[in-house]
Order: C-alpha cells, then sequence, then structure tokens
C-alpha cells in the first residue's frame, strides 16, 4: 500500500504540473478560438529570461542576497514576457481579426519558431539553471502507519501547491470577473464580441499576458526541476493530451486531465510496465488521448459543438 501510495502522489504531483502548461493551451484557445502552438516556445523564452536575468542582475546592480535576485529576475522576465504579448496583438494577431482559424494557428507556429530563434539570440543555448529555493531532498510522511513510511518529493509538493493556487486564481477569474466573460464572448464569436463593444485587440493582449504569466511560472518550476534548456519546448507535447482529454475550453478540465494523465502514466509504468517492456510511461497519454478523440473529442469538460444547417 505504501509503495502504491507513493506512485499515486507523485502522479499527482506530476498531473498539476501538466496542467500547468495545458492551461495556457485553454488560455489562448478560449479567447481567440485557435489552438496555440507556440505555448512551449513561451514556456521555453520566459524560463530562459528569468534564468539569465538571475545571473545577471547580481553583475550589474551588486544585489547579493539571492532570494531578492529570483524576485527582482522573476518580475524582470513578467514585464517581458507583457512586452511580448502586447508586440504579438500589435505585430500578429491585429491583422488576423475574423480570419480563419487554420490562418491563427499557421501564426502561432511562426510566433513559435520566432520566439525560440530570438530566445537562443538573447540568452544563448546552454543549460542553465533556476534555484528559487525550493528543496530537493526527499522526506518520508506518515512513518506511524506504513512501515517506513511513504516517500515524496518537497519540491513536487511545493512545485504543486504552485500550479494548484495559479490554477484556482485563473478559475475565479474567468468565472467571475468582468474581463473574464469578456474573454469568453470573444471566443464564441469574434464579430459579436466587437459589435457590442467588446474592445478585441485589447482582450487578446489580456490572455496573451495572462498566458505569458502562466507559461513564466511553468518555466520557473520546470527549469528548478530540470533546468532551462530547449527540450523544454517538448513541454507542449506532453500537455497535448491533458488538453484533448479536459476539454479545449475548460479550465477545470485542465486540471483533472492533468491528474488522470499524470496518475496514469506513473501507475501503468509501474505496475504494467514489467509485463510489457517498460516505456508505457511515454506513449500512455497518447493512447488515452487518441480514444477520446474517437469517443468522446470535446472532451470531458469541453463544449460539444453542434452545426445546424
Amino acid at each position: 500500500m505504501a509503495f502504491f501510495l507513493e506512485t499515486l502522489i507523485g502522479g499527482l504531483m506530476a498531473g498539476m504540473l501538466y496542467s500547468l502548461v495545458a492551461l495556457g493551451f485553454v488560455l489562448i484557445y478560449k479567447a481567440s478560438g485557435v489552438f496555440n502552438f507556440a505555448q512551449g516556445a513561451m514556456v521555453l523564452f520566459a524560463a530562459l529570461a528569468m534564468a539569465r536575468f538571475a545571473e545577471w542582475f547580481p553583475e550589474w546592480t551588486g544585489i547579493a542576497n539571492p532570494v531578492l535576485a529570483n524576485i527582482v529576475a522573476f518580475v524582470a522576465a513578467g514585464a517581458l514576457m507583457f512586452i511580448v504579448a502586447w508586440l504579438i496583438e500589435r505585430l500578429v494577431l491585429r491583422y488576423l481579426v475574423n480570419q480563419e482559424e487554420a490562418t491563427l494557428l499557421l501564426a502561432t507556429l511562426g510566433i513559435a519558431y520566432f520566439l525560440e530563434g530570438v530566445g537562443q539570440s538573447m540568452f544563448g543555448s546552454n543549460i542553465y539553471p533556476i534555484d528559487i529555493g525550493m528543496p530537493k531532498d526527499p522526506v518520508f510522511l506518515f512513518d506511524g502507519v506504513f512501515p517506513g513510511g511513504i516517500l515524496v518529493n518537497q519540491e513536487d509538493v511545493i512545485a504543486a501547491v504552485i500550479a494548484a493556487a495559479l490554477v484556482l486564481a485563473l478559475s475565479l477569474f474567468f468565472q467571475k470577473t468582468k474581463t473574464g466573460r469578456a474573454l469568453r464572448a470573444v471566443a464564441d464569436d469574434h464579430q459579436a464580441a466587437q459589435s457590442i463593444g467588446i474592445p478585441l485587440g485589447r482582450i487578446w493582449v489580456i490572455v496573451w499576458c495572462v498566458a505569458g504569466a502562466v507559461a513564466l511560472v511553468a518555466g520557473m518550476i520546470w527549469g528548478s526541476k530540470l533546468g532551462v534548456q530547449f527540450s523544454l519546448t517538448t513541454l507542449a507535447l506532453r500537455a497535448l493530451p491533458v488538453v484533448i482529454l479536459g476539454g479545449l475550453t475548460s479550465v477545470p478540465g485542465a486540471i483533472i486531465g492533468g491528474l488522470i494523465i499524470g496518475v496514469g502514466e506513473k501507475l501503468s509504468e509501474v505496475y504494467l510496465g514489467p509485463y510489457v517492456g517498460g516505456g508505457i510511461e511515454i506513449w500512455f497519454a497518447y493512447v488515452l488521448a487518441l480514444v477520446f478523440l474517437l469517443f468522446r473529442p470535446q472532451g470531458l469538460f469541453g463544449e460539444k459543438i453542434i452545426d445546424r444547417v
């Protein structure tokens, strides 16, 4: 039982981090109706910015306190992501209003390659560490209940708590605020939203800024765990099954989908892997997503689209 709980908790922690990346896809889709293939590049760009700013600012300003340096680097990286969001709207999106979804999709692909190239030019292409002070040593919990206790990674727990808090804040933002309702209206119909006075350009800037902030938090956490490297862009691929499972338009769906994927990957690898030679963790999420595409393409919480002719 203790080993099962360790695996389950590890899956839940990984699932929350998947959900954090999937949120970026959901946010952009809810506001523009397009799947944002640039989300992985945004995570990489934000993580590179924070890692390099944390390295450069002590040299430029003489800040000796590493905690203060990380705070300043986080704020500066957040400001940079807001500038990136504003430029994306000014230079790309405002010229694509009411265009076909395929056109917007290709635009996000172009943005992805642009961010990767600019990130490499500005910050370099090496592996850079992010040290935000999260404890990395595992601890044993419930020693009195299970012999030897349950091994839990402290860094994973803190990362999951941060991800959960951000997810909760975004859910409240979309459901309870005027801007959140405007975002949903824009996603449903660009022209109708404009006709009732919703400024499409401002809404897109806001949602890309929020997606940039989510990318920064995701990049900070994953960079702390793995180091900032260009393989972070593949996080977007790991989050695709989460979005398919939870639904493209559902913030709670991104959470539930991430938890299901994370737990399913860990349990299947541990309990089924020995019988099939291992490697289940790599493809489990994609097979599950394929099943959902066949039988419930809108996902668990997505809106079912009905076309009337």
